[in-house]
């Protein structure tokens, strides 16, 4: 018997998989919102005043994520400013809760965010949305006050700095190595230099 793996990557957010997600997200926290199954016309109003236009590069990205081959998670991030990015639209499918997606969603996001040039995420979220809040906690989040235009739907923020990217791996033996380090005074690949 194979076990199913995640694998999360960025996606357009208008592809088939990722309307899908959305759609599923924003039923989902309106349901919860109102205490009943959200009406089409409640769906299709939250997916109207929130595009995800800005959760493309170099603005923002959006991901996808699958599990056994199946799109079961999604998420995007955007910039707020240089430094900072905020997650949006985190989803990890009912189904899919509990095997790891919230955690590989969170990891491709944090480095989707650092390609961005970001150091530090934030996100705003509901009281209700109890496992997301969880699963925030888990990951290395903290509450932080709060950002940005207050909002019925904005409760509790949280907050992460976001670690360097890890170092590229060391040359295997024999390889040829450098002879002789860089400045310290070098720019950074990063800084577009």
């Amino acid at each position: 018997m194979s076990r199913q793996t995640w694998s999360v990557g960025p996606e357009h957010f208008a592809t088939a998989d990722a309307a899908r997600l959305r759609l599923a997200y924003y039923a989902e926290v309106a349901g919860r919102y109102w205490g009943r199954p959200a009406t089409e016309a409640e769906i299709a109003h939250g997916l109207a005043e929130d595009p995800p236009d800005a959760l493309t590069p170099p603005t923002g990205e959006f991901v996808v994520g699958r599990y056994g081959g199946e799109a079961a998670c999604c998420g995007g991030l955007r910039l707020l400013d240089a430094g900072t990015a905020e997650l949006t639209r985190v989803y990890v499918s009912p189904a899919a809760r509990g095997t790891g997606g919230g955690g590989a969603l969170l990891a491709a996001l944090a480095e989707a965010a650092r390609r961005l040039g970001a150091h530090r995420l934030v996100l705003d979220t509901r009281l209700d949305l109890v496992e997301a809040r969880g699963l925030y906690l888990k990951h290395g989040f903290r509450e932080i006050p709060a950002y940005g235009e207050p909002g019925p739907y904005s409760q509790i923020w949280y907050g992460k700095e976001l670690d360097a990217p890890a170092p590229a791996p060391a040359p295997a033996p024999g390889a040829a190595r450098p002879t002789r380090p860089a400045p310290a005074s070098a720019p950074h690949p990063r800084d577009g230099q």
